[in-house]
């Protein structure tokens, strides 16, 4: 259950949803750190292979002081469960949805006019950017939900939803012009979310980190 905030440096895309049945498939366990007990964020390459493990909070532009450990949550004692969402802490609730992935990517070059570079005084307007792959950002499937957040999903609620998670970001992703590039992020990402709910949510609560799991009348697990 990592933290889904915006990076910084975060190119995002559409999120794509993986084609399954969330209400039926199995889902791999979330990854925690050893060493702080709270939930990694995992990088690949281009290949499909693990590049890195961040921590929730370096996800969101902060510093760890600490390298990660990871490991299946199970394997965590009292694992520390915040808000995918806003980040808040002690996150009530876990929902399941299909597998999102982003792709960031770097600039490798930028290209003007060298008439226009010196007639612009080294101000030129950038004709082309060239970009490449940097990494495939993985948001996983469970995604846990602070009481608040929460009430926010079962209302199908996607604008109060990114309003409260905005206002919880640091101000260098939401002060003037980058609040609505993050605004941005957060719709496609959540929408995807709302998309592909499965039924039912479950509760977290000591010793069920992976929550009890609670149905719609009528909806099987």
């Amino acid at each position: 259950m990592p933290s889904n905030s915006p990076h910084p440096e975060e190119s995002a895309r559409l999120p794509e949803a993986a084609a399954l049945d969330v209400s039926r498939a199995p889902v791999p366990e979330s990854l925690y750190c050893r060493r702080c007990r709270r939930a990694l964020n995992i990088r690949y390459n281009n290949l499909g292979m693990v590049v890195e493990y961040l921590h929730a909070a370096e996800q969101r532009g902060q510093r760890s002081d600490h390298r990660p450990e990871p490991a299946p949550i199970s394997e965590i004692p009292d694992p520390i469960v915040e808000c995918d969402f806003c980040t808040a802490p002690d996150a009530a609730w876990i929902y399941r949805c299909a597998n999102q992935v982003t792709d960031a990517r770097r600039v490798t070059a930028r290209v003007v006019a060298v008439g226009d570079y010196q007639s612009r005084h080294h101000a030129a307007r950038v004709r082309r950017t060239d970009t490449e792959h940097a990494f495939t950002q993985a948001w996983g499937e469970r995604w846990s939900a602070c009481q608040g957040c929460g009430d926010l999903i079962e209302a199908r609620d996607l604008y109060g939803l990114i309003g409260r998670v905005a206002d919880a970001l640091p101000a260098k992703l939401t002060r003037g012009k980058h609040l609505m590039r993050t605004r941005g992020q957060l719709h496609e990402r959540y929408s995807d979310v709302f998309d592909t709910l499965a039924p039912g949510r479950g509760r977290i609560a000591p010793g069920h980190p992976l929550g009890i799991w609670t149905y719609p009348t009528g909806e099987a697990p």
